[in-house]
């Protein structure tokens, strides 16, 4: 990041280590720092933001507790490179896609229920969801505009955390991928129509169609959440591009033009 970069103004409520970390997300996730790139240093940050060592420090610990970077004593803060045995099950974070379109990320929580597990829980999390479950529903922003809408149930069996946590900071996909060392995946991709409740917090016609990615997660064969994402713009595409024997996609969701 250059000194004479204007760091982004924070968003109303946000903290300024929440700023300056989505900042640096921005950057790692949009690709502008490639795997191994050397960020600023803690000096420098300080420097660019306002904002003492303490801030700085806590930022990067967050990234690095999320994967993002590597602290290497005397050598400095690094870019994380791809792990190729986590390549092959990279799940899609909404707030990561945000943010690598270069677009300003909030989300708000539309509904947050704990609940016994219900017939159609325990389908979605199947094997798993025999206890309490927790159902959260997500509208993530870009820019102020409704991006997507996530129908998420997890297993408090599986992630017991999850029961009082507030997601304040990271919606719940995100916070799950910090927290939960998941084992196995699956994914599909369909296409639906939007009901009038969808339509309305999407800002979108009623029934107009919407690409839609279903997918669960697994730890050690105990069910950790499903969830159920519509994108709003039509146009938005997911895509993955691979190399002969590397299990590592080299491309990323995306939107068309982007």
């Amino acid at each position: 990041m250059r000194a004479d970069r204007t760091p982004p103004a924070a968003g109303p409520g946000a903290s300024l280590h929440v700023t300056i970390r989505e900042a640096l997300e921005s950057r790692i996730l949009g690709g502008d720092w490639p795997p191994g790139h050397r960020i600023p240093a803690e000096h420098e940050l300080m420097g660019l933001f306002g904002c003492s060592r303490m801030t700085v420090n806590k930022v990067l610990t967050e990234l690095a507790a999320n994967g993002l970077v590597e602290r290497r004593r005397r050598a400095g803060t690094f870019v994380s490179k791809p792990r190729p045995a986590s390549a092959l099950l990279q799940i899609p974070d909404v707030k990561a896609e945000i943010l690598a379109l270069g677009a300003r990320y909030t989300f708000r929580l539309v509904e947050r229920a704990v609940r016994a597990a219900l017939p159609s829980d325990r389908a979605r999390l199947a094997p798993g969801g025999t206890g309490e479950v927790l159902g959260v529903t997500t509208l993530h922003v870009g820019d102020e505009r409704p991006f997507a809408l996530e129908d998420r149930v997890i297993d408090l069996v599986t992630v017991p955390d999850a029961r009082d946590e507030p997601f304040r900071l990271d919606p719940p996909g995100t916070w799950l991928l910090a927290h939960i060392p998941w084992t196995e995946a699956e994914h599909r991709i369909g296409a639906a129509a939007a009901d009038g409740a969808t339509a309305a917090l999407l800002d979108l016609a009623p029934q107009a169609p919407c690409l839609v990615l279903e997918r669960r997660t697994w730890a050690g064969g105990a069910a950790v959440t499903a969830a159920r994402t519509l994108f709003a713009d039509p146009a938005y595409r997911l895509v993955a591009r691979f190399q002969p024997g590397s299990a590592r996609p080299e491309g990323a969701s995306h939107k068309n033009g982007a």
